[in-house]
């Protein structure tokens, strides 16, 4: 399975909302960041995260590994470069899978001590060597673009929480995660090659 990450926020409908759209003026509005990671094949949400809006896209990453059952073999883990810390580089390759994550604009070489350290180097390098267009058809990186489809269907069933606390916005993402997988199983055409 190649999993595939990304993050989005979404926006908490409450009384604050209501009342600046009825009588104007401005309100500090508040957001959660859902956090998905959905299988390649399946395009089905394998693990789903969601945080305040103050808590970063790499530390989640993580938790959305030990959601995927371990039978289930992942083979590469496809995430864009907010993941590019030491430590998501550690955890995909305790996870016996490859990083396809494209380094930032400002990333240097770290000591190679242990293999997330080798694999994280390994980018740097290969995008210094054949450039970042190269590097992202060679990886194939453009992979990634499905997970931000499904976060955009995602949305499409609602671009707001409606709950104000924070565990029942929990259970309400993860309802809305199990009706989306549904529509993508029964929406998922089989096809058949014709000669």
């Amino acid at each position: 399975m190649h999993l595939l990450i990304d993050c989005t926020g979404i926006k908490i409908e409450g009384e604050g909302e209501w009342r600046r759209r009825k009588h104007g003026g401005l309100k500090r509005r508040i957001w959660r960041k859902l956090h998905i990671g959905i299988g390649e094949g399946s395009l089905e949400v394998r693990g789903v995260e969601i945080t305040s809006n103050e808590v970063g896209d790499a530390p989640v990453l993580p938790r959305l590994l030990a959601q995927i059952p371990e039978d289930d073999t992942i083979g590469s883990v496809i995430a864009d470069g907010a993941y590019d810390t030491r430590r998501c580089h550690e955890t995909i390759v305790a996870h016996g899978a490859k990083t396809i994550i494209p380094p930032r604009k400002n990333s240097k070489q770290c000591n190679p001590t242990s293999p997330g350290a080798i694999a994280r180097n390994d980018a740097p390098r290969s995008c210094e060597y054949l450039g970042r267009p190269i590097w992202r058809r060679w990886r194939g990186y453009h992979r990634r673009s499905r997970v931000e489809t499904k976060m955009h269907c995602i949305k499409l069933l609602g671009q707001f929480l409606m709950a104000r606390d924070f565990d029942r916005q929990v259970t309400e993402v993860h309802v809305c995660v199990a009706i989306f997988n549904r529509f993508t199983v029964l929406g998922t055409p089989l096809t058949h090659a014709v000669r």
